[in-house]
């Protein structure tokens, strides 16, 4: 049995593309996935599966066409992956910056291209770092923000409709939550959210 997280873009913002937290719960686990789990409103999903991973993405791939079709980029790692990641980190991200986010590369992305358009970038007091899971990324300070590489450009780049982006904070919980096994829970947030 292996421990997944499926981060899911682009549902529940700004009042587009409303999912239910629940329900999707109650359809993953009709499709055969384990102990599934959310956590908030925005798409982190854990399950447990016996598949392989390449099983669980053709799956998922054809459980969001016919249920949820704007959902068409996902990132799914196992705890192993993310327990990898995190031996990898650089010092900087564990440090108290303004900012810190995880562009997360999505299934079927073109990894080495997005890398390659990021590193094009002339970054303006901001730091990132490519790790096997995705772009880790660092503004210094609140003040320079608006003039980062990140602000300007991240949005206007091909690849943008095509990542998962997560907060510190939240890369941190999705590590907590691939550790919990317990299953058919849902946070206080996901309760005041559905």
């Amino acid at each position: 049995m292996t421990r997944y997280a499926l981060l899911v873009r682009g549902i529940n913002v700004g009042g587009k593309n409303k999912v239910v937290m629940a329900q999707l719960r109650q359809e993953l686990t009709e499709l055969g996935l384990e102990k599934v789990e959310t956590y908030i409103n925005s798409g982190n999903i854990f399950f447990t599966s016996t598949d392989a991973k390449a099983q669980l993405v053709e799956k998922l791939e054809a459980f969001f066409a016919v249920h949820y079709p704007f959902i068409q980029s996902f990132s799914l790692l196992s705890q192993e992956d993310y327990e990898e990641e995190l031996k990898n980190l650089p010092d900087w991200w564990t440090k108290d910056l303004a900012r810190k986010d995880v562009l997360f590369y999505t299934e079927g992305l073109d990894v080495a291209q997005v890398i390659e358009k990021v590193e094009s970038l002339e970054l303006k007091d901001e730091v990132v770092h490519f790790g096997r899971l995705g772009i880790f990324w660092g503004k210094i300070s609140e003040e320079s923000y608006y003039a980062t590489a990140y602000h300007k450009y991240l949005l206007k780049m091909p690849f943008y409709r095509n990542i998962t982006i997560r907060n510190a904070k939240t890369f941190d919980k999705i590590g907590q939550m691939l550790k919990n096994n317990k299953g058919d829970t849902m946070t206080f947030l996901d309760k005041i959210n559905e």
